[in-house]
């Protein structure tokens, strides 16, 4: 049995497995364990939703200071994803609980992050690194960067907030038929990767609203933590916000705090422990190669 723990940040569920237990096959097990159907479920008495957003695969080297931890993240289609900011706050808060400490060093496919949790508001702080425009980095296939062009019939910014994302303003968000909409910009020939797709509309009290159609989940997500940095990311390049200023972003999960300035970017908002239980390792089987896969 694998002993696992399950957490949400702002209603973006994960499972986090420790990396020394062992798992066979990670990508079999993150596909049977994320299963909003058939996928772990919360033991009698505690709360919780069928299935998950990802897993978290965590291993934690504790004797440095501040101790840092190795994050891999495989997403319910057994995809493994570079960068994920609500999943990177989990983690977080996971090492925070083991060592005691405020302060995590995450290490990433997309980079080394610093996080840090306020234990009297249960809220973590992760740095998001310099979300980029550049056609290679994102990757979309143009010559300049790709700013409010039409994709699919939708006008959307690509950028890079750790993976790639297609963030078009509307209206309102609850308005957008996300279902029906964002896969076809998600799988368009210009972003050879895919993307996330992030749809955002001005609230009139200030910050964005927010829904996001997750590459890798192949569907929406209470909260996407790379999607509300890329809504704030593309706010300030449309001259929206200022350079620094804190922006509320609020998915359907919850409030998020970014900042983004020149020299990178920030993710602040809670994260909830749900509960822990022990689960069956799944068989090993062949899973094909999604596109947009890191590993």
């Amino acid at each position: 049995m694998v002993d696992v723990r399950k957490y949400h940040g702002t209603g973006n569920d994960f499972v986090v497995v420790d990396a020394a237990e062992e798992v066979p096959d990670r990508r079999a097990f993150a596909v049977d364990i994320c299963d909003r159907t058939d996928g772990i479920e919360p033991p009698e008495g505690a709360t919780g939703t069928t299935g998950a957003d990802g897993v978290l695969f965590l291993s934690l080297e504790a004797a440095y200071s501040p101790p840092r931890v190795v994050m891999t993240l495989v997403q319910p289609d057994g995809s493994v994803a570079a960068m994920c900011g609500n999943g990177a706050r989990v983690a977080a808060r996971w090492a925070a609980d083991r060592t005691g400490r405020e302060e995590v060093m995450i290490d990433t496919p997309s980079g080394t992050r610093r996080a840090t949790l306020d234990r009297a508001s249960d809220e973590v702080t992760v740095e998001m690194g310099r979300p980029t425009f550049d056609p290679a980095g994102v990757p979309v296939d143009a010559a300049e960067p790709f700013v409010e062009r039409e994709v699919e019939g939708v006008v959307a910014t690509a950028v890079n907030t750790g993976v790639p994302h297609a963030v078009a303003f509307v209206d309102a968000v609850g308005e957008v038929d996300l279902e029906a909409v964002a896969p076809p910009v998600r799988h368009a020939e210009v972003f050879p990767e895919g993307a996330n797709v992030t749809f955002a509309a001005e609230r009139a009290a200030g910050g964005y609203d927010q829904r996001t159609f997750e590459r890798g989940v192949e569907g929406e997500t209470r909260s996407c933590g790379t999607g509300a940095v890329a809504v704030a990311a593309v706010a300030n390049r449309l001259g929206r916000v200022e350079a620094g200023e804190s922006v509320t972003v609020s998915p359907p999960g919850g409030d998020l705090a970014v900042t983004v300035s020149g020299s990178g970017s920030t993710l602040r908002g809670p994260v909830v422990h749900e509960f822990d239980r022990s689960v069956a390792p799944a068989a090993p089987r062949r899973i094909d190669r999604v596109v947009g896969d890191d590993d």
